[in-house]
């Protein structure tokens, strides 16, 4: 009996460990399982292949308007604002009066200028008279030496000195003659300035100054404040901020179009006129304006506009589908699939052509992204890949 027993508890443990050993076989083929990863649990992604093409397209920027000529009017001279007719929106043309200034120390220079003036022309004409009336004297003097014993020779030989004096006393108050009429003009010239002109023909956009103020020239009393600010009307720069990546290819002549918030519908045109060939390295943008005509003063200065830019390469760039790029506020990249496995590509955008990009990178022709790319497709995932239907059939 106890044989019998033993028997059968041998036997139970054997089909136990038997059993055990299938249990850890069948649990060791489950977990191994997932890392053979079958092709059907793979996800599949559309992609599409890096082209190369001359860029020649059509870009919207934007653009501000700036008065052709504007300028902060200050008095050439230093006095008191005696009257000031103009006011903000006061439409002004060249070489009006506009207003006008006291400054009674110059009244008083040119006051003097002029008496000095006065008295050396009153000498000059003195002069004169003397030296013609001891050239009188010499002629006679010299004629009646023809007869012996008439004239002695040393009277004659000094009314010739004296006429010769005479001459040379003539040419230097003519000299001061010259000088006190020079001193006069400027003098003239400097009360002038006491009357305050416009520059050129434009419109009053501020005005600093009432009577009883003093003004001046930069450097003298009164120089921090001017008297107005005129704006050409008709004729605006517009500034355009062309980027780095367009500044070779600025088509200088063209006309542009061009829109304005304030006046929605319409457009306006105006050719490429000034280039700056420089560009800003805080804002990588290159100056350019435009020369707009505006004979019905439409336009207002400062107004923010949109300019239909044309962009135009003389060689390939290349361009990836719009939705290939991603950003996210860490860099600016592509999803690059090689050997079936996702690979990010910093890149730099440039203009869009339609619906494809511009981008610039490490990236060659045929390189094939994904389309819809996306950060949370992280590096090194295994993929399928897929030809999207608008870069040809599956």
């Amino acid at each position: 009996m106890q044989l019998g027993k033993r028997a059968i508890l041998s036997f139970m443990l054997a089909v136990g460990a038997a059993c055990s050993a299938c249990t850890d076989q069948n649990q060791s083929r489950t977990q191994a399982a997932p890392a053979l990863q079958p092709q059907s649990s793979l996800p599949i992604v559309a992609v599409a292949q890096v082209i190369s093409q001359k860029l020649n397209t059509m870009v919207e920027l934007p653009a501000q308007l700036a008065p052709y000529e504007v300028v902060d009017v200050f008095p050439k001279v230093a006095g008191f604002v005696k009257w000031i007719k103009v006011d903000v929106g006061a439409r002004v043309g060249k070489g009006e009066l506009i207003a006008q200034l006291e400054a009674p120390e110059l009244v008083a220079r040119k006051a003097e200028a002029q008496s000095r003036y006065q008295s050396a022309e009153a000498q000059l004409v003195s002069a004169q008279a003397k030296l013609a009336a001891d050239k009188a004297t010499y002629r006679r003097m010299s004629a009646a030496s023809k007869i012996p014993g008439v004239v002695a020779g040393n009277d004659l030989e000094v009314a010739q000195k004296t006429v010769q004096s005479d001459e040379g006393d003539l040419t230097a108050l003519q000299k001061n003659v010259k000088a006190a009429q020079d001193a006069l003009r400027a003098a003239a010239q400097l009360e002038a300035y006491l009357n305050i002109r416009a520059p050129f023909d434009g419109e009053v956009t501020a005005r600093y100054v009432h009577p009883g103020a003093l003004v001046g020239p930069p450097g003298g009393p009164g120089a921090a404040t001017p008297l107005v600010r005129i704006e050409t009307l008709t004729r605006h720069r517009l500034l355009v901020p062309v980027p780095e990546y367009d500044a070779n290819s600025v088509p200088q002549g063209r006309e542009v179009d061009f829109t304005v918030p304030s006046l929605p519908g319409k457009r306006f045109h105006a050719p490429i006129a000034r280039v700056s060939h420089s560009v800003d390295i805080k804002t990588r943008t290159m100056s350019v304006e435009l020369d707009v005509q505006d004979p019905r003063a439409q336009l207002i200065p400062g107004t923010f506009c949109h300019v239909a830019w044309p962009v135009h390469r003389s060689y390939a760039t290349l361009f990836v589908p719009s939705s290939a790029i991603v950003n996210n506020l860490e860099r600016i990249f592509v999803i690059r699939i090689q050997n079936r496995r996702t690979e990010w590509v910093d890149v730099k955008t440039g203009e869009t052509s339609g619906h494809r990009v511009e981008v610039f990178g490490n990236l060659r022709v045929g390189d094939t992204v994904v389309v819809q790319a996306t950060d949370e497709l992280q590096p090194r995932t295994l993929v399928i890949p897929r030809l999207a239907p608008s870069e040809g059939s599956e």
